[in-house]
């Protein structure tokens, strides 16, 4: 498992569909995950602290969760499949291990608000995870398994469907992320 952080949401100014984008803790490598725009909010009103009058989904698996006695240990972003990412919820109820499926949404969204650990599954971020320079982090071997594990022909399929992520994390100014934002930019 790879220990992973939300290092940011961005809008993709075409699309206006959104990403997060989870960092790598022990290299320099990113993976994008697209979400939906209410999986956006959740994530960045818990991030910024923002100020929320009724509890929002998440806020309230947190407070059922604690009062039920269960604490969140981690989330995993354990499987991707078919351009989905599959998550789990891992908890400790009252010394009981106890694993939740999830959209990996939801399990970063859970995760930021009771401030625990996300990782990432090795198998996923080597076969999903992009570095800076828009290289893939799969070797070439590793897509061919998989090519052949999901049967489909030639390395066409992956290659495509995940250069969108890698030409949107070179579009990407990474340096701009610690910065205030202007006012009236999206995230």
């Amino acid at each position: 498992m790879i220990e992973a952080k939300v290092d940011s949401i961005r809008v993709s100014l075409v699309t206006q569909q959104r990403v997060v984008i989870l960092k790598d803790l022990t290299m320099d490598r990113y993976l994008p995950i697209w979400i939906g725009p209410f999986e956006a909010d959740a994530i960045a009103f818990a991030i910024q602290e923002v100020p929320i009058s009724r509890p929002l989904t998440h806020d309230l698996l947190r407070t059922v969760i604690q009062q039920l006695g269960a604490r969140v240990t981690h989330v995993l972003i354990n499987d991707l499949r078919d351009d989905t990412y599959y998550a789990r919820i891992v908890l400790d109820v009252q010394g009981r291990h106890e694993e939740i499926d999830c959209r990996s949404s939801d399990a970063i969204a859970l995760a930021v608000r009771v401030h625990t650990k996300i990782y990432v599954d090795d198998a996923v971020m080597e076969r999903a995870g992009v570095t800076l320079d828009g290289e893939s982090t799969s070797s070439p071997e590793t897509r061919a398994s998989h090519l052949e594990e999901v049967g489909t022909e030639g390395p066409k399929p992956d290659d495509e469907r995940l250069s969108v992520f890698r030409d949107f994390i070179n579009s990407l100014d990474i340096d701009d992320i610690d910065r205030p934002r202007e006012e009236g930019r999206g995230s």
